[in-house]
């Protein structure tokens, strides 16, 4: 009667280990596609927020989803306001931004170039243009005195220090001649600037060129409505750099990789593949180095703004 307990005792943990083993086995099976997952090395790229959160991340979603598949590697992207972009340049391995946000962390981070985004007629570059309407009798920077203007956001290169940069270097001195000036606040505020200008709130404004042929192509405006009265020189735009985090043959590998991007490559999103550049809104990415910034510094110096103001 006792062995024949034991022989039942024994059947049952034999069973129990079988059963254990195969649970085992299949849970390491079933995890194992998760964990090579999970393992891939994992990189933050910051993007200048340029619009909006929202439509900065929808713009770039593809564009950070391609690089992830094409360097094998699992990208982060992360939507950071201007004026934020130096406290949050420590936790990022790769940024992208505008010409005047790049020589400050190039200063004071030691963020290095990689290349430049090419985009509307000037390519690479962009300039800034003061517009007024068309039947307006404003046509020249002289004729602003005592008239009110709107500007872009204060760190936009091309849509604040360009123009306070031309205006400077004809005499002008926009504190003390304009009556009265502004710069828009919340989302999207060169496309506030236009507005502003096309419905008669202010006589004039500053804003890129490239967002007055962006606009004009979408049907939002009529770029004949309006005439432009004054316009800086180029300068380069918006680019991609990397931080000190980063080391050179990676980093040499994600210059390489995002300049050999072309109009027809795609990716999946949400089971339809879009076109990576085209949902950018850019045309593509050149080499670019950084002493081709340095017009931009002289800028920067001339119109007291970061990183060289003078307080």
């Amino acid at each position: 009667m006792q062995n024949n307990s034991n022989k039942n005792m024994k059947s049952c943990l034999r069973a129990l280990t079988y059963i254990l083993i195969l649970f085992l086995i299949t849970s390491c099976s079933s995890t194992a596609p998760e964990k090579n997952t999970k393992e891939l090395p994992t990189y933050r790229i910051g993007y200048m927020i340029c619009n909006s959160e929202k439509e900065t991340l929808d713009r770039f979603l593809p564009f950070t989803k391609y690089l992830s598949e094409k360097m094998n590697v699992n990208f982060e992207m992360s939507a950071i306001d201007t004026i934020n972009f130096t406290k949050e340049v420590e936790n990022l391995d790769f940024t992208h931004t505008n010409s005047l946000l790049y020589i400050m962390l190039k200063r004071f981070n030691g963020v290095d170039i990689l290349a430049a985004e090419k985009k509307g007629s000037l390519g690479y570059l962009s300039k800034g243009v003061i517009v007024t309407k068309k039947d307006s009798d404003i046509n020249s920077i002289q004729d602003l005195k005592g008239k009110t203007m709107i500007f872009g956001p204060m760190l936009a290169p091309t849509g604040f220090m360009s123009q306070v940069d031309v205006m400077q270097q004809a005499g002008f001195d926009p504190e003390q001649d304009l009556a009265f000036y502004t710069i828009p606040s919340g989302s999207f505020k060169h496309e506030k600037v236009i507005y502003g200008v096309m419905f008669d709130k202010y006589d004039a404004g500053a804003l890129p060129i490239d967002d007055i042929e962006v606009m004009h192509a979408a049907g939002r405006i009529d770029q004949s409505d309006f005439k432009i009265v004054a316009e800086a020189e180029p300068i380069p735009y918006c680019n991609f750099g990397v931080t000190q985090r980063i080391d050179e043959a990676f980093a040499e590998k994600f210059k390489k990789t995002i300049l050999a991007i072309t109009e027809d490559d795609t990716v999946e999103i949400n089971g339809e593949r879009v076109k990576v550049l085209e949902t950018a809104l850019v045309q593509g990415f050149r080499d670019i180095t950084d002493a081709d910034f340095d017009i931009v510094r002289e800028m920067a110096k001339r119109t007291n703004m970061p990183p060289y103001q003078k307080f």
